[in-house]
């Protein structure tokens, strides 16, 4: 059973940055503690790219110094001096260490950036069969005619196997998406029965630095610039050797201006610009010659509150800047989500993750960590794509979470709120929202159609049509019907919006499910390694013992849609038959109901949390019970006491807490708290999609 892989590419600048991180993206669901190594780095002065975006990203736990064995001058050196063989040998000590701590270790090969690449290529298959890897082969695509690009699929094939290599698959990055097609069919109808090829699209936005990728590389003083804007992609730069009015002409969308210090001007009209619906928004402006703007200037461009143009200055002048610029490459770095979301789609959109997944053949485990749990329920919403909506289209959170579910092919979304003004906030945060739908509901066709409907269902509680009118022009309301006429699959809301906004819609308008109570939550508690489900934690103040068992079926069929096995603990201040006292009876009552309503269900009831977690307790207070110790599921008698213990665990413990998952109602929507992170907005919105899925037709 595979326990490693290694990344090998066969020239420069093949985008191993990319398939790096579509494989520690897949691996990570797959194997419980994914370690990643690179036998030769370039240097020991400036920590490495890659090393430093791939521990960043995926919360690495060893040691940077362990990651990674020599430096490219080490490696040379000792090559030189004829010691190839304990070069080898020291790589193999450096792994074996990293190797005693993980189930898996990626390895990612040297960057051709050293000696010749006959060399390169000979000392990475060594290296690979000395560490007992198969080899994934990277290929450039860019610039390379279909034919070029089989012949050097062919020919990756052949020296690996001339070199004693296990070929995994062979990746080929940056191909021309025009010839993506007609690559793949050379692939199927040339090389069948072998190691799988998979063909992935050059990308403008991955293939482009960043403003601040850019002042780092030509040791440029950030003037004016906050890390998002430093984020943004230059598509192109322009030297500003002409008078304003001309040179506006010229501008483009991700332009990088490029202009002398003292051009005041220039840098007033570009900054203007971005401000402009007139003209496109600019990446940024590059000052040269070291030279200062005036003070008046200075004075003016600090009045931007919310320029959206970052301003950085370099001492070259700016010809040599101009040159400089040619030399800056695009990295992959962990604070730009929007091109790490990007790299992902590319990767997972077109590579079979199955088949490599199943060929890399990762060590199963039944440990779930936070980053498996979280992956996973993107893969799964991924799967069979559902259409969401969001009412709270102009929230910046919102935004920079439908651009990433966006990247990275998750969901079809439907933002609610005034266009021009979603276009507005979206533009100035430099984010890409093309061909997510915009719908105010104030202007839109389908409101006069909405209130009818809404009218219908609630004329029997006198409301008038004219209510009914104003109900569709609220977000909660219009997101809600959609929902309910099939516009939509689900909806997720809460941000900026209460509880009680983004139920009540759904109590009016999609119910509850027949032979459900009542609407109840769960929260999804990524524990180190495991997922708990805690319920309700977020709705019901003080449940009765019918609603109580009520809670306890609805958590057990959210559990069973998340691939958690139900085993539920009825949790009370008293365990078994020892307890007297209202509050117990109340337990020991639903968890009657609910074995009487559900007796296929494995349920304990009353029980104390120790009990039901720790195999220890378990076995002095309720040695016979299979529950106890073990539960998966936790309700709790009330919302004081769920509400209380999932924020004690999730503080204390550092559980990732993914909710409130509503459920109980005909269709899928989802309340987000209003200290929601980007990341808890994309987790909710994958989860409304699988509920949406395992609800499909029914």
């Amino acid at each position: 059973m595979a326990k490693n892989l290694y990344i090998a590419a066969m020239e420069p600048r093949s985008g191993k940055s990319v398939i790096a991180l579509g494989l520690m993206e897949l691996l990570s669901r797959r194997v419980r503690n994914v370690g990643f190594f690179r036998p030769v780095i370039p240097s020991r002065d400036q920590p490495d790219k890659e090393l430093n975006l791939i521990r960043t990203r995926y919360n690495l736990s060893h040691p940077y110094e362990d990651l990674y064995a020599h430096t490219h001058e080490e490696a040379r050196s000792m090559t030189a001096g004829g010691q190839y063989e304990p070069l080898l040998k020291s790589i193999v000590d450096r792994y074996k260490k990293l190797e005693s701590h993980c189930d898996f270790v990626l390895c990612e090969g040297t960057d051709f950036t050293g000696v010749s690449s006959a060399f390169e290529f000979e000392f990475n298959a060594d290296v690979a069969n000395n560490l007992g890897c198969p080899v994934l082969a990277t290929i450039s695509g860019r610039g390379k005619s279909p034919d070029r690009v089989t012949a050097a699929v062919l020919g990756a094939r052949e020296v690996f196997r001339a070199q004693g290599c296990t070929l995994l698959a062979t990746i080929v990055n940056r191909v021309n998406p025009e010839d993506v097609a007609a690559i793949e069919q050379t692939y199927t109808d040339k090389t069948k029965e072998e190691a799988p090829v998979y063909i992935l699209p050059e990308n403008e936005i991955l293939g482009r630095p960043t403003v601040g990728e850019i002042a780092r590389t030509l040791d440029g003083a950030i003037i004016r610039g906050a890390p998002d804007a430093l984020r943004r992609e230059v598509l192109d730069f322009k030297i500003a050797a002409m008078r304003l009015p001309n040179f506006l002409d010229h501008i483009s969308e991700g332009t990088l201006v490029i202009t002398p210090g003292d051009r005041g001007d220039i840098i007033l009209g570009s900054l203007v610009a971005g401000y402009a619906d007139t003209y496109p928004t600019i990446a940024g402006l590059l000052l040269t010659g070291g030279l200062e703007p005036e003070p008046q200037i200075v004075k003016l461009i600090e009045g931007l509150s919310e320029s959206p143009a970052p301003i950085v200055s370099v001492e070259t002048d700016t010809y040599t800047t101009a040159m400089n610029l040619n030399s800056v490459c695009a990295v992959l770095t962990p604070d730009n989500d929007r091109k790490i979301a990007t790299a992902l789609g590319v990767f997972e959109t077109h590579v079979d993750l199955k088949e490599l997944g199943d060929r890399i053949d990762a060590a199963p485990s039944t440990r779930v960590t936070p980053i498996m749990f979280e992956y996973d329920l993107i893969d799964r919403a991924r799967s069979d794509r559902r259409h969401i909506v969001l009412p709270e289209g102009t929230d910046e959170r919102i935004l920079r979470a439908s651009e990433i579910l966006g990247r990275r092919n998750v969901v079809d979304i439907t933002l609610l709120g005034t266009e021009e003004e979603v276009r507005h906030k979206s533009g100035l945060l430099g984010l890409n929202l093309d061909g997510i739908p915009i719908v105010d509901p104030a202007r839109s066709e389908q409101r006069k159609k909405y209130a009818e409907v809404y009218w219908e269902m609630r004329k029997h509680k006198a409301i008038h049509m004219d209510q009914a009118w104003d109900a569709m022009g609220d977000v909660n309301y219009f997101g809600t019907m959609m929902v309910q006429q099939g516009a939509a699959d689900g909806m997720v809301s809460g941000a900026i919006h209460t509880t009680q906004a983004t139920i009540r819609p759904a109590l009016e308008i999609i119910r509850t499910q027949p032979g459900r109570s009542i609407v109840s939550s769960v929260f999804l508690m990524c524990l180190e390694d495991r997922v708990l489900v805690y319920g309700d934690c977020a709705i019901n103040p003080d449940p009765n013992p019918e609603q109580l068992a009520d809670i306890a079926i609805s958590s057990t069929e959210t559990a069973q849609k998340f691939g958690i096995e139900p085993r539920i603990a009825m949790l009370s201040y008293s365990t078994g038959a020892s307890g007297k006292g209202e509050d117990v009876e109340k337990v020991r009552e639903a968890t009657l109901i609910a074995r009487k309503l559900r007796p296929d269900l494995k349920i304990e009831g009353p029980i104390q949390y120790d009990a039901a977690v720790d195999a220890g307790v378990a076995r002095t207070k309720l040695p016979e019970s299979e529950i106890a110790g073990r539960a998966t599921v936790f309700i709790f008698p009330d919302l004081n006491t769920g509400n209380n213990t999932y924020k004690a665990v999730q503080r204390s413990a550092g559980a990732v807490a993914v909710g409130p998952v509503l459920q109980g109602l005909n269709k899928p929507v989802n309340d987000l708290s209003r200290g929601c992170t980007v990341t808890d907005i994309v987790n909710t919105v994958a989860i409304t999609a699988i509920q949406a899925q395992s609800m499909k037709g029914a």
